[in-house]
């Protein structure tokens, strides 16, 4: 497998979208509950400061993709804020790692100075591992801070980088 990352395009839509409902849908990472169709697909990742799509460059097949965007306006304007997805079938191959790793690349080339995650669910053992290993640092613990699928809450752990 050769993943390679690149921008989003508009063609990606019925993949990208695949890719982030399936996390949605799962309701233990993304805060966010609307499933997306292909015209608020669209919006959603064109609106981006940048979308980054990760795929097998041997089979051209998609296999995950970030959101880059502000974290905040005006003198806060400088921190970014990102969300990363994997297809469920290709996870445990590094590729979110390297779908963090073009996410601060590209977050510095635009000119943002810091990359702040609001809401790491305390049961993402994988995510907090990646982000410990990449040098993130814990913001403290918001205890019940996330609203799990089945009803119960989960502690979020705010993390940040400078770039």
């Amino acid at each position: 497998m050769n993943i390679k990352i690149r921008e989003y395009e508009k063609d990606d839509i019925y993949e990208v979208n695949s890719i982030w409902n399936e996390i949605v849908g799962e309701g233990i990472a993304f805060p966010q509950e609307d499933i997306l169709d292909e015209k608020s697909g669209d919006v959603f990742f064109s609106s981006q400061s940048f979308t980054g799509v990760a795929f097998d460059n041997e089979t051209g097949d998609i296999l995950g993709l970030y959101i880059l965007h502000p974290n905040n306006i005006g003198r806060c304007g400088h921190i970014c804020n990102a969300s990363y997805a994997v297809k469920k079938a290709a996870r445990g191959m590094r590729i979110g790692e390297a779908l963090v790793r073009h996410c601060m690349e590209q977050a510095k080339k635009i000119g943002y100075r810091i990359l702040q995650f609001n809401a790491v669910v305390s049961t993402n053992e994988s995510a907090l591992a990646l982000y410990k290993k990449l040098g993130f640092k814990r913001l403290g613990i918001i205890y019940g801070g996330f609203r799990m699928n089945d009803g119960h809450y989960e502690d979020i752990i705010p993390h940040y980088i400078i770039l």
